[in-house]
């Protein structure tokens, strides 16, 4: 079972033309989504309303095969994020965060769920700024059995953020335990700006991370190791929107991973990481040929696989 921690909310998306359509988002829910719809089993922990906006997200996790095992029922309303598309389709965001669902996650909530937790954990975006989800989410990362693979997509939202120093020394903590780290190139600014993102990169490798994949929007992934780096295309497609495409990255990936029954250990291997993130690619480039966070299923991802001849030698 992969364990997907953080914040579960509502996209208030706002097209060019002022049109306004609520679509399910947070960036960890929107990865345990595309690992359940790729077959994988998974959890999604955090907490979720019950208003008419939690309910819609419980049933969208239902219905993807989402165990519900993580999710923690609470009467805050939901965390909202208003999503502005440009004329290309690309997403800027603001977040109303205060007193609502997402941030009021404890350790007695998640304890119980990491009891049982499997073979991966995944943690990332506003889970690691709000609070006290923050501080569950990096004692989580921090005591994780030295078995479990763990996955970190800072996906850092600068409006949300208001101590931009503690995030970036949380997630420095927080890196040196993962064993995986995806990070844009929007990161990479955020995380260090001050510095050329090489020197974080090398900086993130020497403190233990095995490999960092970096996105670059529509360009190549960079895949980094201490002794190597290699690019993976990504294939072209018409996009309708950019709305959780890293997220749907990340989680196509580690389905593409743990779905192999590959751990830890075989990160060393280039050729395996590769093919993973071919699959990533693909998955990825599909959701945004839709409006919204809309990862496809394993049946959408292996129909077009050939086509593309993006996933190699992968097991998708």
């Amino acid at each position: 079972m992969i364990v997907v921690a953080g914040e579960a909310l509502m996209d208030l998306i706002v097209g060019p033309g002022g049109s306004v359509v609520a679509n399910p988002g947070g960036g960890p829910y929107n990865t345990a989504r595309t690992i359940a719809r790729l077959g994988q089993p998974v959890t999604f922990l955090g907490r979720i309303s019950s208003d008419r906006f939690g309910r819609d997200l419980r049933a969208n996790l239902a219905r993807d095969g989402v165990s519900a095992d993580g999710v923690i029922e609470t009467d805050d309303p939901t965390t909202l994020a208003l999503v502005e598309l440009d004329e290309h389709g690309v997403a800027t965001y603001r977040f109303y965060v205060d007193g609502t669902s997402a941030a009021g996650l404890t350790d007695a909530d998640a304890d119980a769920v990491m009891a049982v937790a499997g073979s991966a954990l995944h943690v990332g975006t506003l889970g690691l700024l709000l609070e006290p989800v923050g501080t569950t989410i990096e004692r989580l990362v921090m005591e994780s059995d030295t078995e479990q693979l763990v996955m970190l997509d800072p996906n850092c939202r600068p409006s949300a953020i208001r101590d931009a120093a503690a995030l970036r020394a949380r997630i420095d903590r927080i890196a040196g335990r993962a064993d995986v780290v995806k990070v844009s190139d929007d990161d990479l600014r955020f995380l260090a700006p001050d510095d050329e993102p090489e020197g974080l990169i090398e900086r993130l490798l020497r403190t233990g991370v095995r490999v960092i994949l970096r996105t670059h929007g529509a360009d190549d992934v960079e895949i980094r190791t201490r002794s190597a780096s290699v690019s993976v295309p990504v294939p072209t497609v018409e996009v309708v929107d950019t709305v959780g495409a890293g997220d749907v990255f990340g989680g196509g990936f580690l389905a593409s991973w743990t779905g192999a029954g590959r751990g830890r250990e075989e990160l060393v291997n280039l050729d395996l990481v590769c093919d993973s993130v071919r699959v990533a690619v693909l998955v990825a480039a599909l959701s945004c040929t839709r409006p919204g966070a809309d990862p496809p299923t394993l049946a959408e991802v292996q129909a077009l696989a050939p086509s593309h001849d993006r996933t190699g030698g992968a097991d998708f």
